[in-house]
């Protein structure tokens, strides 16, 4: 996507060096980062300088990439390999992408490695770029079809109302994103589109990350409370809900930011379709329900503490609640399949079901039921 004038991906390899854009840092200050080391790559995982499903199965491949060019042994390799599942145990892609390179490695010389997992990780990465350029072609036609349907017609003064939640845009990919790459693919096929962005406590991935990313698209959009959401379903203010997803059980469960769970609820009470971007790769066949999947608890401070600019354009952190008072932070929940109206993935949608996504992925569901599959991992 661009940003100005300047076309980026979130992640990339140039002269032996992989760059990211740190988004800890958006949107008050664009940065690019040199990762050179396996544990600068975990370093950008774990802290979510890079963050989003799809990118962390991106980085993760790079990481491997930049281990394989310090220590290209079995030891290394092995090594690599659990750093890096430490890092952030709930989106899949990150396990799925690591197996993958596991096994273009593991019956190669040491000395081929380096070179072999650099490739391997440039074709995770531009097969994610064109996985979800198709899927936002799906997307983008379920938009229109929904505005084609609605009772009254879309126009520029009464447009598509679309509610998204967190960032499931490019900045959570490599390239277009997921929830927001139909937004973007039908916004520039002219439909008129206003989305309205869910703040997304505590780290406000979507004040901060998709309202910045519209923004640089030119998406008429609008910030909202949390909050907010469920009284703007209940009067008529939203035509349909898109979020993405880290991990989507073999059931249709969805793991998604934490906060998913109460908008299906009430999306489903106001009879307003919920529908979740789930590429392939994130996509568990391995994990039959959501019960499978392990949610992540991060730190209390990004609870008790708001980071921003003050006034005066100076970075500030700021404590909001009492220094006694304690803080759970569980980054993500589980949205029952029974609450999804629809998965949109690069091959078609498909319903929340079992039989529906073995269906789309007959390949994917079939390893998992023939073998092992994706154990879900339990990290740290």
């Amino acid at each position: 996507m661009k940003i100005g004038d300047r076309h980026y991906r979130t992640i990339w390899a140039e002269d032996g060096v992989v760059r990211i854009i740190d988004q800890t840092l958006l949107p008050h200050e664009l940065r690019i980062v040199p990762l050179e080391t396996l544990e600068e790559a975990a370093h950008a995982i774990s802290t979510m300088q890079v963050r989003g499903a799809p990118l962390i199965g991106a980085a993760a491949a790079y990481g491997l990439a930049l281990a394989m060019a310090e220590d290209p042994s079995d030891t290394g390799l092995e090594r690599a390999l659990q750093v890096l599942l430490a890092t952030r145990p709930t989106a899949v892609n990150l396990r799925w992408a690591l197996d993958r390179c596991r096994a273009v490695l593991a019956d190669i010389p040491p000395q081929e490695r380096a070179a072999a997992s650099l490739r391997e990780a440039g074709a995770v990465a531009d097969e994610d770029v064109e996985r979800n350029r198709t899927l936002g072609a799906v997307a983008a036609d379920l938009l229109t079809r929904i505005a084609a349907d609605r009772d009254h017609p879309v126009t520029s003064t009464a447009p598509l109302h679309v509610l998204t939640h967190c960032n499931a845009g490019w900045l959570a990919t490599v390239d277009h994103g997921t929830a927001t790459a139909g937004i973007y693919h039908a916004h520039d096929q002219g439909l008129p589109l206003h989305v309205w962005v869910d703040e997304t406590r505590p780290r406000g991935q979507g004040a901060r990350l998709t309202a910045w990313e519209l923004g640089q698209h030119g998406v008429p959009h609008t910030v909202i409370a949390d909050s907010a959401a469920a009284h703007l379903l209940a009067t008529a203010r939203v035509d349909v809900v898109i979020v993405g997803t880290d991990r989507t059980a073999a059931n249709g469960d969805v793991a998604n930011k934490i906060g998913t769970y109460p908008l299906a609820l009430a999306a489903h009470d106001n009879r307003v379709p919920f529908h979740v971007a789930a590429p392939g790769p994130s996509i568990d066949f391995g994990a039959r329900s959501g019960a499978d999947i392990p949610i992540e608890e991060r730190s209390g401070e990004e609870l008790t503490w708001v980071s921003g600019l003050a006034r005066d354009g100076s970075p500030a952190q700021v404590r909001v609640t009492p220094e006694t008072s304690a803080a759970a932070n569980p980054a993500f929940d589980i949205t029952p399949a029974r609450l999804v109206t629809g998965i949109i993935t690069e091959r078609g949608i498909a319903q929340a079901s079992e039989s529906a996504l073995a269906r789309m992925y007959p390949e994917e569901a079939g390893a998992a039921s023939n073998g092992p599959g994706s154990q879900p991992h339990q990290g740290d």
